[in-house]
């Protein structure tokens, strides 16, 4: 099992969420659909070779994001990340994966 971590602006929250969702992230036991969610500010810089969606090339930009958290089954990690990085309107977008430990009952 994995978390499955990534930072999206707010015009494209809901359409990325939904495309990780249909790849298989975000289940938990019974459930699907399943995220935390939290608002705050990005920050970034547009370097010489990048085609920024927001923002001009070398001026720091800052855009209010959403860090969205959910887990994801080993066997659904890889297409989740390829669904983020196809309905993410940013050309590098940032997410995170960590390996969880398995706890018994």
């Amino acid at each position: 099992m994995y978390k499955f971590c990534f930072f999206v602006p707010e015009s494209h929250l809901e359409a990325v969420k939904q495309a990780v969702f249909a790849a298989g992230a975000g289940r938990i036991g019974s459930y699907d659909h399943c995220c935390w969610q939290a608002e705050g500010m990005g920050q970034f810089r547009a370097l010489e070779g990048s085609r920024p969606f927001i923002g001009e090339l070398g001026q720091v930009e800052k855009v209010k994001e959403y860090k969205v958290e959910m887990v994801c089954d080993k066997a659904f990690i890889r297409q989740s990340i390829g669904a983020l990085l196809a309905e993410h309107p940013y050309e590098t977008p940032a997410y995170e994966v960590y390996q969880l430990a398995q706890f018994p009952d």
